[in-house]
């Protein structure tokens, strides 16, 4: 199984990007690096931290808010459970979401799973790339969403306009994706130009 060490975070204002992963309960399993290489518009990924009750999403949005987020989706129920979507500062896109629509209990901060979620132009063929390095599929859906094994932090594809879809912003961007994945699987660049690093 593929250990996910951390996210690496590349931000040009590393002070603020560190206290707003932080003020949401990631500082565990993200790291802040100083990079001020050029990118445009949607970079490719989102990040999805999964809770377990409508309360929670509200605690970590309104954390995320107050720590320099601007909204993207708002906070709202809809068929799959209940979430919404943030920007955060240094511009990576966190969409905090429950199953559940009813409480269980107080809110609290607690995240239950992260998880990384890269867009692929071609899933098949990202698909293809990892399998080929040994990456093992948990689950998926045609060409369309795969989740591969992995622990520390959950790694899946989607195809590109679905994603940016999702994400609630258009498809165009260009430039670095200002991410890398800390891992033991070794230095190498995906299809898509997402880096992963020996961590």
């Amino acid at each position: 199984m593929t250990t996910i060490k951390s996210l690496v975070i590349e931000a040009a204002d590393p002070t603020t990007a560190t206290a707003f992963y932080q003020a949401i309960g990631l500082a565990d399993r993200v790291r802040i690096r100083h990079d001020t290489t050029p990118t445009t518009g949607f970079r490719g990924c989102t990040v999805s931290l999964v809770v377990s009750q409508p309360a929670t999403v509200d605690a970590l949005t309104e954390a995320a808010m107050s720590a320099g987020a601007t909204a993207l989706k708002p906070v709202t129920k809809s068929f799959w459970g209940y979430g919404g979507v943030v920007r955060a500062p240094d511009g990576t896109i966190v969409k905090i979401a429950s199953s559940s629509k009813k409480n269980t209990g107080p809110a609290t901060k607690h995240i239950d799973d992260v998880v990384l979620l890269l867009g692929a132009e071609n899933v098949a063929t990202t698909k293809k790339f990892y399998l080929d390095r040994g990456l093992t599929v948990k689950r998926g859906f045609g060409n369309k969403y795969v989740e591969f094994e992995s622990s520390g932090v959950k790694f899946a594809l989607y195809g590109r306009r679905a994603l940016a879809k999702d994400a609630g912003v258009p498809t165009t961007g260009s430039g670095s994706h200002r991410l890398a994945i800390a891992a033991d699987e070794g230095d190498f660049s995906d299809p898509d130009g997402f880096a992963w690093e020996s961590r």
